[in-house]
């Protein structure tokens, strides 16, 4: 049915805890599995929603309302009065910290061959626009430079802390799509040839900050919260334009890309766009077609729609499988791993 690239795992697996994520994916698509996230488990497994609580008790941000009813958690934060966003310095963020935590726990598990060697663990962290454009009020631009400084001070610690060979970053684009789409309000372009550039820029800065010798892998998607979609894409096209901008940026190698594909887009034209993206060998491509709710014959089919524009890939659910039920993720893992077999 095509070259296979195995299995990728977005981030969020609502597991228990994160030895139980990587035990289990070891266990059962392990032989399919270049990387493992750990989960995303416990106050993370809602993506980015947990930084809201910890921007709300910063002492120099106040809480508001959105100026409307918005996709997605109901307050924004902004600078107190009298404050200056330039100023304002974010703290910890909690993503090395748990990175750190979870690699003590990664690294046990493959020395004693529940991990099998070579597979690499992986960070998943979002860009500064999903958590500003979801989060802040304003003033958006200032303080997605302050969050940007912490955050690539947060890889800095886990890269010093991981070995290169034994890590994978990847960086979850999400919210940049609800700007495309007009679900977000946009501090940095109001057309979209414009926000494109934009976005494209701040992806390659972030890749860039990534040392060569760790993996890079970029998740592009359109939302999954409450299992909606910010909207519903209307092929790969905007998805397309990212990603070559991704890999036509950077200087390093890009070893992944993710993209997402609705349960529905079982036709050609979704995958049309993907024939004039042009990805080096190194470069992995996987598709989000996995859903738990069509199983096997929904997952057949949207590989087979696939075909008609790309023949190289690997699998993955759409969004992680964070929004899913605990007792779904054994079957949905048993389920990768028998799509990967048919595909290698």
């Amino acid at each position: 049915m095509g070259e296979g690239r195995g299995v990728h795992l977005c981030g969020s697996v609502p597991l228990t805890d994160a030895r139980t994520v990587f035990s289990e994916a070891a266990r059962r698509i392990g032989p399919h599995l270049k990387r493992i996230p750990d989960g995303e488990t416990g106050i993370r497994d809602n993506w980015v929603v947990w930084q809201l609580p910890k921007m709300q008790a910063h002492p120099d941000l106040e809480t508001v309302p959105p100026p409307s009813p918005e996709y997605g958690p109901s307050e924004r934060v902004q600078p107190k009065p009298g404050v200056d966003a330039a100023s304002i310095d974010f703290g910890p963020l909690g993503y090395a910290e748990a990175a750190l935590e979870s690699w003590q726990v990664f690294r046990q598990l493959r020395e004693d061959g529940t991990i099998p060697a070579g597979i690499r663990f992986q960070v998943s962290l979002p860009t500064p626009i999903a958590v500003i454009g979801a989060f802040v009020a304003g003033p958006q631009g200032e303080l997605e430079r302050r969050y940007e400084a912490r955050l690539l001070d947060e890889l800095s610690a886990i890269v010093a802390a991981i070995p290169a060979e034994d890590l994978a970053v990847q960086w979850d684009a999400a919210v940049e799509f609800a700007i495309f789409e007009g679900i977000f309000p946009s501090w940095f372009g109001s057309d979209y040839p414009t926000q494109l550039d934009e976005v494209g820029q701040r992806l390659v800065r972030l890749g860039a900050a990534v040392p060569e010798a760790v993996e890079l892998g970029y998740h592009l998607c359109y939302g999954d919260f409450g299992h909606r979609h910010f909207a519903e894409p209307t092929d790969t096209s905007r998805l397309a334009a990212v990603a070559a901008r991704i890999v036509a940026g950077l200087d390093r190698p890009v070893n992944w890309l993710h993209l997402p594909v609705p349960r529905s887009r079982t036709d050609a034209d979704y995958f049309k766009p993907l024939a004039d993206l042009v990805l080096a060998p190194e470069t992995d491509l996987y598709l989000g077609l996995v859903h738990a709710t069509d199983g096997r014959a929904g997952a057949l089919e949207r590989i087979e729609a696939a075909r008609s524009a790309v023949t190289a890939f690997g699998i993955a659910t759409e969004c992680g499988m964070g929004r899913r039920p605990a007792n779904q993720i054994p079957a949905l893992f048993d389920l990768h791993a028998e799509l990967a077999e048919i595909l290698a």
